[in-house]
């Protein structure tokens, strides 16, 4: 995967940001509380809800965190 950084100044010259799409595949039961805080961060918290993020370092870093949790697919 490679990260691409948030530039404001694309947003206003017209440039479409990259977009994640992330789903909940495995429940947060019996998981550490900095898990759970992440997944409900991601906008998740039930199983099989999926999400439409823009591509920052932010939220691949919070990915990251709970990739055994979540399945992630680029959006065109």
């Amino acid at each position: 995967m490679t990260v691409r950084k948030c530039d404001l100044s694309s947003k206003r010259k017209g440039i479409e940001m990259a977009r994640l799409k992330v789903t909940q595949i495995r429940s947060t039961i019996d998981r550490m509380e900095s898990q759970k805080r992440t997944i409900r961060a991601l906008g998740l918290g039930k199983m099989h809800r999926t999400v439409i993020h823009n591509d920052t370092p932010q939220i691949r870093g919070m990915i990251r965190a709970v990739s055994h949790l979540v399945s992630v697919e680029e959006v065109a």
